[in-house]
């Protein structure tokens, strides 16, 4: 495989991994996601502005969430994040540490 169709198909799955989380699992929340698997949208989103900025394209955080949620930030929560357990909040200070906080140093 060439590198260019490499790079095509990569993308093709991102954008299939991103419908698929922003418009058929809409119900399944952040925090539960980042307990499980260590990554969230917001992860997706950072990632996303981060690889915009490396190639020099200014984008804050604000700007690299509503390009991946397709909607600013505060509108999607408010039509899809539900409250959350106190348990689950607790677990996701933990899965935040280890996969966010502790990766950035």
């Amino acid at each position: 495989m060439d590198a260019q169709t490499q790079l095509e198909i990569e993308a093709a799955a991102f954008r299939r991994l991103q419908k698929h989380l922003m418009q058929d699992r809409t119900d399944v929340q952040n925090i539960d996601m980042m307990n499980l698997t260590g990554f969230c949208r917001n992860c997706l989103s950072r990632w996303y502005q981060e690889a915009a900025n490396e190639r020099d394209i200014d984008m804050d955080k604000a700007a690299g969430r509503e390009a991946f949620y397709g909607v600013p930030y505060a509108d999607w929560r408010t039509a899809n994040q539900t409250d959350t357990s106190p348990e689950k909040q607790a677990a996701f200070k933990v899965a935040f540490k280890e996969n966010v906080t502790d990766r950035e140093g």
